[in-house]
C-alpha cells in the first residue's frame, strides 16, 4: 500500500510535523473556551496563517483546526450537527496552504478524543463512538486531507473505535496517545501496551506515537519505550514545549527553541521518525527544530541520564512499564494547545 506520508517518509528519512494550535490561536485572540474550529469559518485567515507558520517554519506535515470538530464536543456549544462541514473547511483551508507551499507537504486531518469516557466504565458505546469518529474523518476526506491524524487520546477503547471510522471513511491515519500520568495514559496505558495494541489492529495507523503529556524528557522516555518493543510501524514524536508555568493570568511553556532543537535530535535518536512540537510550540521552534535535523547527523541512542542532563527532569520516576505507574481516576480528554 502506497501513501503520501509513507512516499515522504521513504524518501526524506525523517519528518518534521507541525507545533501547537491552542497556543498560537490564544496569541491571535482566541478567548478560553471558544471552540477554535468556528474559526474554521469565522476567520478563516487566522487559520490560514497558523498553517502557513508552520509550512514557512519547514515543517513536512501540518494539522488541521479540526481537534474538537466532533458531534459530542461541538454539542457542547449547540453545534453538533457541524461537526462534518467544521471538519471539511479545516481540511479546505489547509488543501489551500499545502498546494501553494512550493514544496511536498501533507495535510494531517486532526481527530481529537470525543471528550466522553467509553464503556464499560462510562456511557460512551462504541458504536456511537465509530460513527462520530466516521463524521470527522469523512469530512477531512471531502475538504482534502492525506491522511487523518488522531491525537491526546488516554483509552484504548477510544482508539480502537477512532480506527474503524478511519476505516469506513477509507482515510489513511496516524495515531498518538498521551502518556501524562507516571507513564502511562490516564487510562491506564503503557508504551509497551500500545505498540502491542497497534501491532494487533485490522486497520494499523501509518505511524503511532505519543503527544502532549508533562514535557520533553517524559515524551522521549516513552518514546524509548516504543522502540523496545521493536514494531514496523513508524513512531511519531510530538512533545510539549517545556512545562506549562502559570504567569500573570496566562499559561507560558518554558521551552526555548534551541531546547526544542535539542529535543528534535534526541528524538530521532530514540528512534522517532515523525518529529513536532505541541503545546507551546511555536514557528520559532519549529525554525530550530528544522535547522537541528538537516544539520546534526543521527547519533546513538541516548540513555535516560543523558535525556535528562539535555532537557531536564522526569516528572516521575517510572515509565509505567514495571508495573508500578499509578492509574489516574478518568477525566475529560484535552485540547491540543
Amino acid at each position: 500500500m502506497t501513501n503520501p506520508l509513507i512516499d515522504l517518509l521513504a524518501e526524506k528519512g525523517v519528518l518534521l510535523a507541525d507545533g501547537a494550535t491552542g497556543t498560537n490561536l490564544f496569541n491571535m485572540g482566541l478567548m478560553s473556551g471558544e471552540p477554535p474550529e468556528f474559526w474554521n469559518t469565522d476567520k478563516p485567515e487566522n487559520i490560514l496563517t497558523l498553517y502557513r507558520g508552520a509550512v514557512n517554519a519547514g515543517s513536512d506535515l501540518f494539522l488541521t483546526n479540526s481537534f474538537g470538530a466532533n458531534a459530542s464536543r461541538l454539542k457542547l456549544h449547540n453545534a453538533q450537527k457541524r461537526a462534518h462541514e467544521l471538519s471539511r473547511v479545516a481540511a479546505e483551508l489547509a488543501r489551500e496552504v499545502a498546494d501553494t507551499a512550493g514544496r511536498k507537504v501533507l495535510v494531517a486531518g486532526s481527530v481529537g478524543p470525543t471528550g466522553e469516557i467509553m464503556e464499560p466504565v462510562g456511557p460512551l458505546t462504541h458504536a456511537s463512538a465509530v460513527e462520530m469518529f466516521h463524521e470527522t474523518a469523512d469530512g477531512l476526506k471531502a475538504g482534502g486531507a492525506d491522511i487523518g491524524w488522531l491525537e491526546t487520546i488516554s483509552a484504548p477503547e477510544e482508539y480502537r473505535a477512532a480506527a474503524e471510522g478511519f476505516a469506513l471513511a477509507g482515510l489513511p491515519w496516524v495515531g498518538t496517545m498521551s502518556f501524562d500520568t507516571a507513564g502511562r495514559t490516564m487510562m491506564g496505558m503503557t508504551s509497551a501496551g500500545m505498540v502491542d495494541m497497534v501491532d494487533e489492529m485490522d486497520n494499523k495507523p501509518l505511524a503511532f506515537g505519543a503527544n502532549c503529556g508533562t514535557g520533553a524528557s517524559d515524551l522521549l522516555r516513552t518514546v524509548l519505550g516504543f522502540a523496545a518493543k521493536g514494531s514496523a510501524v513508524p513512531i511519531v514524536a510530538k512533545g510539549n514545549a517545556g512545562i506549562p508555568k502559570y504567569v500573570e493570568g496566562h499559561i507560558h511553556y518554558d521551552g526555548t527553541p534551541e531546547l526544542m532543537a535539542t529535543y528534535a535530535i534526541m528524538a530521532r535518536n530514540c528512534g522517532a521518525q515523525i518529529i513536532g512540537g505541541c503545546c507551546g510550540t511555536m514557528p520559532s521552534h519549529l525554525e530550530k527544530m528544522r535547522e537541528a535535523l538537516d544539520t546534526t547527523p543521527k547519533g546513538s541512542t541516548p540513555d535516560l541520564e543523558e535525556i535528562v542532563a539535555a532537557l531536564g527532569a522526569f516528572s516521575s520516576q517510572s515509565d509505567g512499564t514495571d508495573g508500578e505507574g499509578p492509574t489516574r481516576a478518568p477525566r475529560r480528554g484535552r485540547r491540543r494547545s
